[in-house]
């Protein structure tokens, strides 16, 4: 998706919206749009062009950009402009930090609950892979995440979730239309449902543990070569 298609979103949206003036809300659009893949790395975010769509001022989209710099989902440069952001190695080591931290107490905390939407999630990656979508595949495996970890219930995890999953979203252009990242974590999103729903919620966080280290260490290489 375009910028312009973006703006023209937000356009319409803000119409209907009593927050769309301020800095939280286009904070937020913004934040999910890249968490969609809609604005890809290096998008230049127009101050003019965002602040007349929303009827905004610079103040308010200022506040909205400070917040989303702060959690490197985009980053100004001097003379030049505010940027959607391109992770650096240092920055795949800390977002896997933060998950490997949330994911895996998140599965431990839950609830007994029905599994129904996980399934529902895995089943549509399982589609992807086969007609070869591999933006399915990726959109499916952040989803299954947010999903894991809303089943926790804390409104606190599930704001974090949202910044590392944009962040991720950006991490994820690293990687390109190679099928072979995306493929193995359909099955294993699998197995993580087949061990909750045995009832063993410590080894499902423990999978979920390897299984983001694994990942951790694929998208670093990807961005050495």
């Amino acid at each position: 998706m375009t910028f312009e298609a973006v703006l023209d979103s937000l356009r319409r949206m803000a119409k209907g919206s009593t927050h769309s003036h301020t800095g939280v809300w286009i904070s937020a659009q913004l934040r999910q749009r890249i968490a969609a893949g809609e604005l890809a790395p290096g998008t230049k975010l127009s101050e003019e062009a965002l602040g007349d769509a929303l009827g905004v001022s610079r103040n308010t989209l200022r506040e909205a950009f400070t917040a989303l710099n702060a959690e490197h989902i985009i980053t100004r440069i001097p003379n030049r402009g505010v940027f959607v952001a391109r992770p650096s190695a240092a920055d795949v080591r800390e977002i896997y930090r933060v998950r490997g931290f949330i994911e895996p107490a998140a599965v431990l905390w839950q609830e007994p609950a029905a599994l129904d939407e996980l399934r529902v999630i895995v089943a549509a990656a399982q589609l992807a892979r086969s007609s070869g979508d591999v933006n399915g595949m990726a959109a499916a495996n952040q989803e299954f995440h947010r999903a894991l970890v809303a089943r926790a219930a804390s409104e606190r995890l599930d704001s974090l979730m949202e910044q590392v999953l944009a962040e991720m979203r950006l991490v994820f252009h690293s990687m390109g239309s190679d099928p072979a990242f995306h493929e193995p974590y359909v099955a294993d999103n699998a197995h993580v449902i087949e061990l909750m729903a045995a009832g063993d919620n410590a080894a499902a966080a423990e999978f979920v543990r390897h299984y983001l280290d694994r990942a951790e260490a694929q998208l670093l290489e990807a961005m050495t070569d």
